[in-house]
């Protein structure tokens, strides 16, 4: 087993990793206790000081489950912005080549959950900086756990068995990139839009978490607009208060890992800088109660 050394980035979530080079293979004692670190420390990772190429990244994201690109596709609108060669690879990122986009530049610039809008979503995103603006860029992480528990008892009670309707169209509001027209000829077949409980319980930590996100749920089933609004607002509002939420400065090198079924995150797009970033996404099993 390879050693290494877990430090806390803040109090409320998340843990730097030192001491191993993903580079390298990594054997499954070392993998093991990788993992349970993760979900000790609410489902954030970040290895330092990484020198990874494409399929060094892909391999251990492997490592997780079956990922988007492989297992599963993408939405046909993200296509373009996949790494040639690798379909499980997408680039965010804001430089041109030939004229042509690198990556989606805003990707991410709203608080989500990866690809909540599936009926199986997304379980662990792997984001790897291979070039980074002198400043800004952050990405936000706030702990969907602590939301949830930090709720009173009796919004417990009425939110338990609530559903709520996941939509990737609500994209096209909320991240400035995507159309209206785009989405209805490429992603509207029907695998975009799923219900999942508003309330989830964690497969392996057991423990329950807000799964809600202002980025791609449309409403609370069953529910008028009138009257879903207010409540996901008062949710989305609570859940994200300072004392949840970790701000991660990015360095090249950083790879990070985080857990779509108790965060949700916001990458903050205040930079003019050249930025370069290569994520792959684990496929998660269906959300419940």
């Amino acid at each position: 087993m390879t050693q290494f050394h877990i430090q806390k980035l803040c109090p409320i979530l998340g843990a730097e990793v030192h001491g191993i080079d993903l580079s390298n293979s990594i054997d499954d004692e070392t993998f093991a206790s990788l993992y349970k670190a993760w979900l000790d420390n609410d489902g954030l990772l970040v290895f330092k000081n990484q020198c990874l190429t494409p399929d060094q990244q892909v391999a251990f994201s492997r490592r997780f489950g079956p990922l988007f690109g492989e297992a599963d596709q993408f939405q046909e609108t993200v296509l373009k912005y996949l790494l040639p060669g690798q379909p499980a690879i997408f680039r965010v990122s804001n430089k041109l080549k030939d004229g042509e986009p690198q990556g989606r530049p805003k990707a991410g610039n709203y608080w989500h959950s990866d690809v909540s809008f599936r009926a199986k979503p997304a379980q662990a995103s792997l984001l790897y900086a291979i070039e980074v603006p002198a400043s800004g860029g952050d990405t936000l992480f706030v702990n969907m756990y602590a939301a949830y528990s930090e709720l009173s008892s009796g919004m417990k009670d009425m939110i338990g068995n609530l559903r709520a309707i996941h939509d990737f169209a609500v994209a096209a509001e909320n991240s400035g990139t995507y159309t209206a027209d785009q989405l209805l000829q490429t992603d509207f077949d029907g695998q975009n839009r799923h219900i999942h409980p508003v309330v989830i319980t964690h497969p392996e930590t057991k423990r329950q978490a807000l799964y809600v996100n202002p980025g791609f749920t449309a409403a609370i089933d069953g529910f008028a607009s009138a009257e879903s609004e207010p409540l996901l607002n008062m949710l989305y509002n609570h859940a994200l208060r300072h004392e949840f939420i970790y701000r991660h400065r990015w360095e090249v090198g950083d790879l990070t890992v985080w857990d779509n079924r108790s965060l949700m995150h916001y990458a903050v797009v205040d930079y003019e800088d050249s930025r370069y970033l290569h994520r792959t996404t684990v496929i998660a099993e269906t959300p419940s109660q």
